[in-house]
């Protein structure tokens, strides 16, 4: 069990800790992948007798604790939950020493780590704190806006009370969304690098309908094991998450050290109107590891 771990799940019901210790503890080795199947997720509530949503408030302590937030020391955890039943963790990432606008929000994080996980689209978000307007509009691009609701310590709504008076893509004649499935498989590799090639694949299942800037990154850590990002973009322009924070969270989240990363590759479309290349670089140089390898196509 990854230590971050430990401080909050000793703050958790005993029926609630018991269950949940094989889950953090894989039998198999290796780290917790932030998610529960929808049978772990059963074994939980049979455990515990707690419902739904009950049940996520009381697991969000351990969302937070994966939150990396060296500048705001304010620590934020989500679960959103899959159309599949599945449920994600995530936290905030912020990069010390870098620009506020490279941070990684909960809600983010939970949500591409379910979108990396090949849901099409969340039912709810259960979060710690009150959703901000940067979040609110991210996750009003989502292919489930209108029906998705978020649940809080002390309220439950729906997305749309958050966001009264929105603007998404219908306002730009977009009518393609955030987590429906994508599939640009014009972009073409002849590498047979299999860190090139992970990038490739989520690459191709970016979501890029403003700037057809369709890109991802691939991370390989000492361990050997491989994450990626695929950018996902916003019609509010700003709240697009690059691909290279996605890869940077997501690793986290599946009990990383970004100290550890040996290779950082960019895939991008050489026909996007904008490029990845300058951010995922000064994200790069803010972990203070490896040079980023570059290959538009």
């Amino acid at each position: 069990m990854h230590p971050r771990f430990a401080k909050p799940l000793d703050t958790l019901p005993a029926p609630l800790k018991a269950a949940l210790l094989p889950m953090l503890e894989p039998e198999q080795g290796g780290e917790f992948n932030a998610r529960f199947t929808p049978e772990q997720v059963a074994t939980l509530k049979a455990a515990t007798g707690l419902e739904d949503r009950a049940l996520r408030l009381a697991l969000l302590p351990l969302a937070a604790a994966c939150s990396v937030a060296p500048i705001s020391k304010f620590f934020v955890g989500a679960i959103a939950c899959g159309l599949s039943g599945s449920w994600y963790f995530g936290a905030n990432m912020e990069f010390a020493g870098q620009g506020l606008f490279h941070s990684v929000h909960a809600e983010q994080s939970a949500i591409s780590n379910a979108w990396l996980g090949g849901e099409t689209g969340i039912s709810e978000i259960t979060v710690n704190y009150t959703p901000c307007g940067h979040c609110r509009q991210f996750m009003n691009e989502l292919s489930t806006a209108k029906i998705l609701k978020v649940s809080l310590p002390d309220d439950l709504s729906a997305l749309q009370s958050f966001l009264p008076h929105s603007f998404g893509p219908a306002d730009l004649d977009i009518t393609d969304a955030l987590m429906s499935p994508q599939a640009h498989d014009e972009l073409a590799l002849e590498s047979e690098d299999p860190l090139w090639q992970a990038a490739l694949a989520a690459a191709r299942q970016s979501y890029a309908p403003y700037s057809q800037g369709y890109a991802a990154v691939a991370l390989q850590f000492a361990d050997g094991r491989l994450f990626c990002g695929r950018y996902a973009e916003n019609a509010a322009f700003n709240p697009s998450l690059p691909p290279m924070q996605m890869a940077c969270a997501h690793a986290v989240l599946n009990g990383e050290d970004l100290a550890t990363i040996r290779r950082a590759v960019l895939l991008e479309s050489k026909n996007g109107q904008i490029s990845q290349r300058d951010s995922a670089q000064s994200t790069l140089k803010a972990l203070g590891s490896v040079e980023l390898e570059y290959q538009a196509v």
